[in-house]
């Protein structure tokens, strides 16, 4: 009713607003036809026109606002506006249920059902009123199964869709399973313009709670994600020992808030110390857990002088978690800063370098790979290798996700000349120094671009 009578309305204005126009501006030409330029015989019209126009905007604001309040601030339809105004400031069920009973129960006399077709469960039903008797709640279940069209409908006498608000006993709305039965004895007064925006409003209530809903469980997962980096970050080292004759520096930063990375400096006695560094492969929770049970398992074996044992002990350890295609590249070395040498077992970790000092500046030596990956195949054959060190001499170890920083042409930093002047240019500095020089150089290599990797480095001086 509201709209139609609106559009009648504004019609009459529009039609009275051009009747006017035409009669007073040919009223003004006739008299003034002899005596007036062209330019202004041509503007008389439009500017009366204009006018008009201006008036008949506020004519129609004004009709608005009296046909608003007619139709929808006074009489029944008054208590559906009402609902709708505090729908629009629900944010969960409990807050639509209170609405339910304020503007609709108490005010309206209505009675209500809300039910979930998706999980055939009651949300909702006012007591003692006809929509919370059983046999009410199975013939409604009958007639609108879950897979009813959205939109709202007319209830008649037998719970059944009737097309006239004026033989209804109530509304029904649909939408995504959700079903809102509201019974009524007056549903033929309400203004029939209601329905659309009452239908509207549901909607938006819905589509609100479900993202509300979705961004809580965001929020309480991106807790325990929080909570589980913190765990992981409590297995690295907080500060490195103080050992003598090593400085130690590393780097960590994880590509999200868990990591697959990890490294640990371990002392075995005044002399020696064993090193470590790797990578799990993946990236999420499944490498989180297996990153924290590699840094267990090397932290509580006794003897760590065994590389072989240690990293077998690694290998069993994590076959045992049984997740499918996980496994770890790793570094385990022991620098004995007495026999000035490093032992070590390289799975498959592909940066692993010592800088030392020579007649024309600095020069790289690696140490190469001799083990498999750790975690998904046979580990039979694995062999302790050993490198000479001397005083100065530089060990850097790093992930993957160092050197295959790319640039804009795609081109990875470890396979650049820039990559290796500046492992060179730095080996001279403090290990912390050197690895600044590394992330800095990482960052103007990436641009203004995200990292596509952890990145995860240790710096050891010897001497």
């Amino acid at each position: 009713m509201y709209k139609t009578r609106k559009k009648v309305y504004f019609l009459s204005v529009n039609v009275a607003v051009l009747l006017l126009s035409v009669l007073l501006s040919v009223f003004l030409v006739q008299r003034d036809v002899n005596n007036s330029a062209p330019l202004i015989f041509a503007g008389i019209p439009t500017i009366i026109f204009l006018s008009f126009l201006v008036a008949a905007s506020v004519i129609r604001h004004n009709i608005d606002k009296y046909l608003q309040k007619k139709y929808f601030e006074s009489g029944e339809t008054v208590y559906l506006e009402d609902f709708i105004d505090k729908l629009r400031f629900c944010y969960s069920y409990d807050d639509l249920y209170k609405v339910f009973a304020e503007s609709l129960e108490i005010k309206a006399d209505c009675s209500i059902l809300l039910v979930d077709r998706k999980r055939n469960y009651v949300l909702y039903n006012s007591p003692s009123r006809i929509s919370s008797y059983q046999e009410v709640h199975e013939k409604l279940s009958v007639n609108f199964p879950i897979a009813w069209e959205e939109g709202f409908y007319f209830l008649g006498e037998n719970m059944g869709i009737v097309s006239s608000c004026r033989q209804s006993r109530g509304f029904f709305i649909c939408y995504q399973g959700i079903h809102c039965f509201i019974f009524n004895r007056y549903t033929r007064l309400f203004d029939l313009d209601i329905y659309t925006k009452l239908y509207e409003e549901f909607c938006r209530f819905f589509d609100r709670t479900k993202i509300i809903a979705n961004l809580s469980e965001i929020s309480s997962l991106t807790k325990e994600w929080e909570q589980l980096a913190e765990t992981q970050v409590s297995f690295l080292p907080h500060t490195m020992p103080d050992i003598p004759h090593l400085k130690i520096a590393a780097y960590y930063r994880p590509l999200v808030n868990v990591s697959g990375d990890y490294y640990t400096v371990l002392p075995i006695d005044s002399s020696r110390t064993l090193l470590m560094l790797g990578d799990v492969s993946g990236k999420g929770l499944p490498a989180a857990l297996i990153m924290g049970l590699v840094m267990n398992t090397v932290k509580i074996i006794e003897n760590k002088n065994d590389l072989v044992a240690v990293i077998k002990a690694v290998d069993k350890a994590i076959k045992g978690m049984h997740l499918q295609d996980k496994y770890t590249v790793l570094f385990l070395g022991i620098v004995d800063t007495d026999a000035m040498k490093i032992s070590y077992i390289n799975a498959s970790m592909s940066d692993p370098i010592i800088l030392t000092r020579a007649p024309d500046g600095y020069r790289i030596k690696s140490l190469t790979s001799n083990a498999s990956l750790v975690g998904i195949i046979d580990m039979d054959d694995v062999r302790v290798s050993e490198q000479r060190l001397f005083r100065g001499d530089t060990i850097l170890l790093a992930t993957d996700g160092v050197s295959e920083v790319m640039d804009e042409n795609g081109v990875e930093l470890g396979d650049t000349e820039l990559f290796t002047e500046t492992l060179t240019s730095s080996a001279s500095k403090t290990p912390q120094q050197f690895v600044d020089d590394i992330v800095d150089l990482i960052m103007r290599y990436n641009g203004d671009k995200r990292l596509h990797d952890d990145v995860t480095m240790m710096v050891v001086k010897v001497g």
